[in-house]
């Protein structure tokens, strides 16, 4: 397994497929969730910035199994977001996920952000668990459709950086 940081030709069309197929099955998430993954992380990969932005990529055999990103834009405001951080199902409990956030977290340590913040909801048990193991904490909590379902939506923030 081999951890690539930056982008890759393809990994905006894999990073999607990962999305949405994992929450198609898990939460019943449809086209809005899949469009918005896909129109996001496209813009992100096109206004890429090394300095401000990062980019992590699982890859195996050619092919990216897992992803996460660091979206600095608005760091000094709001905080570093952390988005698109998935794991295909067959690397799952590997420790590759545990790998892509502790390369994020590095990230934003060496930049001094000092806050990263997320959303998630609340059916993603293990991530919740991993996230409070990197020190991330639940902030706020709130029913909301942001990815095109109605689901308990939540904000975890840190502060460890």
């Amino acid at each position: 397994m081999l951890i690539h940081s930056g982008y890759l030709p393809g990994c905006i069309g894999r990073i999607t497929q990962l999305h949405a197929n994992h929450y198609a099955m898990q939460s019943g998430f449809g086209v809005e969730f899949e469009a918005k993954v896909a129109t996001e992380l496209g813009r992100f990969c096109r206004g890429f910035d090394a300095v401000r932005d990062g980019l992590w990529l699982a890859v195996e055999g050619g092919q990216v199994l897992g992803s996460i990103a660091i979206d600095g834009t608005h760091a000094g405001e709001k905080g570093a977001h952390l988005r698109w951080f998935i794991v295909s199902d067959e690397l799952r409990g590997s420790g590759v996920g545990s790998h892509l956030l502790r390369a994020a977290l590095r990230f934003c340590s060496d930049r001094n952000y000092r806050r990263i913040y997320l959303w998630t909801f609340d059916q993603l048990h293990a991530a919740r668990h991993l996230y409070e193991k990197h020190g991330f904490v639940l902030a706020r909590s709130q029913r909301g459709s942001r990815w095109g379902t109605q689901v308990n939506e939540q904000l975890f923030v840190s502060s460890e950086a």
